[in-house]
């Protein structure tokens, strides 16, 4: 799939050299700092070192007051506490972070994650049910929440209480509980908007640790939160940048010992980074809830020793190697109707159902089809007599407003603008189809519709040293709006040693004209160029700078990301 290059907008060369000066560094590495809204010493000090000091007060969160409250009344009076989560990365995450805090001076707690097959996302009657019959008199729920008025009035009639800590975008109403924490409410004036669920969960012991106890106890769990933040694909900006940063930090120096096992499981010899949880770490947690119940990723997450989570890892492991199959035969299965339908070939969307799909990995689905035809996609399938399913989107398109322009067909959805689940009546399901069809075509543009390679600024190969590496990675973590700097070069050839490996993937020695600078260039899923670069054409080569270490010997490796030939 061809994708267009664009470029982002060069700063001034007054802009870059005066900050160049104040910093001590060269004209590029300056144009990718001014390109993140970094302009002054002290944004870039903030930046390149980050603190635990830049977390903003937890109080500023509206209800946080009353959560806190609620939740010494309920250890001063020793209440049945539940912790209750989604079973994706993030909820399981929140669940663990919340319980392992509490657990350790408060034993009369538990933790409730819902079927995904009987009970479907976010607080179920059943759950609330349960909570009744169990004694509960307090509910903290995690990654879910703020669309379950109904169920929250349903507690309040059984005498009990909700803490919700929710990230996702409320409706009009707000649920009826003793507080809800979402920096996404209009009436919150709380200064960072995108914390995942676990951050949320975070935000709230590190209150309470505040108010009542040691706020140092809580940091011991940001390898928690690096994870969710990492798997649910939120913003690397402002406090998730410093919580990921020092998340990082533990993944990788003292994990909690279900990480720690899951590291080990996954056979991991090199740092860890984002993209590392996100290829990692996060799909092996996911797995329990997509192919089992999400309960064994929080049995992991809570292991107090090491031989208990190593059992619990391999577990999972063998669960993620099951979601793998059902991922990999049901794409197979959704590309090929897509191939097989004449309308779906000019559509600008693709809605698509088959009752027997696992519905752990209709999402993974949803994604997959999207790298093959880039277009907001749907994937369903039969779940308890209704038709379910996930919702994926592409650039610049927002997701959820077309899913608002669907309700009244949709029995309940929720989501984000990239992503989101939906359920509604077998019956109509021909008419979302087609509905869904009609708004996408009506209001996305042909410039969405194809896949963008933005490019930061273009470099001569002479400037790339190990010290312009050392500094790159120090902008690092990357992730949503602080993706790794793509950088382009003109007329470059391959100089020697192209190889093809594994049918999919290419490596070789690239030069560039009027530059005696060479490096190691690596594309993966890229093979398809193999035999024009063969050729001897010169081309443009967009790419990512990274560091190789391969046999103990360290070097710079360009990751390509796309290639524009010359003479195309």
């Amino acid at each position: 799939m061809e994708k267009k290059w664009i470029y982002k907008p060069l700063p001034s060369k007054e802009q870059i050299e005066a900050l160049g000066k104040e910093l001590n560094l060269n004209p590029y590495l300056t144009t990718v700092l001014i390109q993140r809204d970094i302009t002054t010493f002290q944004q870039a000090k903030d930046f390149f070192r980050p603190s635990l000091d830049q977390l903003h007060d937890p109080f500023l969160m509206r209800d946080m007051e009353q959560a806190v409250q609620r939740l010494k009344q309920a250890l001063d009076a020793n209440e049945k506490i539940l912790i209750y989560g989604d079973y994706d990365v993030d909820g399981t995450t929140a669940v663990s972070l919340v319980y392992n805090y509490l657990h350790r001076f408060y034993p009369n707690c538990s933790i409730y994650i819902p079927d995904r097959n009987k009970e479907g996302y976010g607080i179920s009657r059943a759950g609330v049910e349960w909570a009744e019959e169990n004694n509960f008199s307090l509910i903290i729920a995690l990654d879910c929440g703020i669309k379950a008025s109904d169920m929250v009035l349903l507690a309040n009639h059984k005498g009990i209480d909700f803490i919700i800590c929710d990230h996702h975008l409320p409706d009009e109403k707000i649920p009826n509980a003793v507080a809800v924490l979402d920096p996404k409410r209009k009436d919150c004036t709380y200064p960072y908007t995108e914390l995942s669920g676990c951050g949320l969960g975070f935000k709230l012991i590190q209150a309470f640790a505040r108010r009542y106890r040691n706020e140092e106890e809580v940091y011991e769990f940001l390898d928690l939160v690096a994870v969710s933040i990492a798997s649910d694909i939120v913003p690397i900006t402002g406090e998730n940048r410093v919580l990921t940063y020092f998340g990082l930090q533990k993944l990788n120096e003292n994990p909690v010992p279900g990480l720690k096992a899951l590291k080990e499981i996954s056979q991991l010899k090199n740092e860890l980074d984002v993209s590392g949880i996100v290829f990692t770490l996060g799909p092996r947690i996911n797995a329990a809830g997509r192919v089992a119940h999400g309960s064994a990723a929080v049995d992991l997450l809570t292991a107090t020793t090491e031989e208990e989570a190593l059992e619990l890892a391999e577990q999972v492991n063998v669960k993620n190697d099951l979601r793998r199959e059902f991922d990999s035969s049901i794409t197979e299965e959704a590309l090929a109707m897509i191939k097989e339908d004449e309308s779906l070939h000019v559509a600008k969307s693709t809605v698509l159902f088959k009752n027997s799909w696992h519905k752990g990995v209709i999402g993974i689905v949803a994604a997959r089809c999207i790298e093959k035809y880039y277009r907001p996609t749907v994937i369903l399938t039969e779940s308890n007599n209704k038709i379910t399913g996930s919702a994926r989107s592409v650039n610049g398109f927002n997701l959820y407003e077309a899913m608002l322009s669907c309700s009244d067909l949709l029995e309940k959805f929720g989501g984000h603008k990239y992503a989101a689940g939906l359920t509604m009546d077998a019956g109509n399901l021909k008419a979302f189809q087609e509905r869904f069809e009609e708004v996408v075509s009506q209001s996305i543009t042909e410039e969405m519709l194809t896949p963008v390679i933005e490019i930061d600024v273009p470099i001569l190969f002479d400037k790339i040293t190990p010290k312009f590496l050392s500094i790159l990675k120090q902008m690092a973590p990357f992730g949503p709006e602080n993706q790794k700097p793509v950088f382009e070069a003109s007329r470059v050839y391959v100089v020697n040693a192209l190889s093809s490996f594994k049918e999919r993937h290419i490596r070789f020695l690239a030069g560039q004209e009027g530059n005696e600078t060479v490096f190691q260039a690596v594309g993966f899923d890229m093979a398809e160029y193999y035999d024009q670069l063969a050729s001897g054409d010169t081309f443009s080569l967009a790419f990512n700078i990274e560091e190789n270490v391969f046999n103990g010997n360290t070097s710079i490796q360009l990751r390509i990301k796309d290639i524009k030939f010359d003479n195309a």
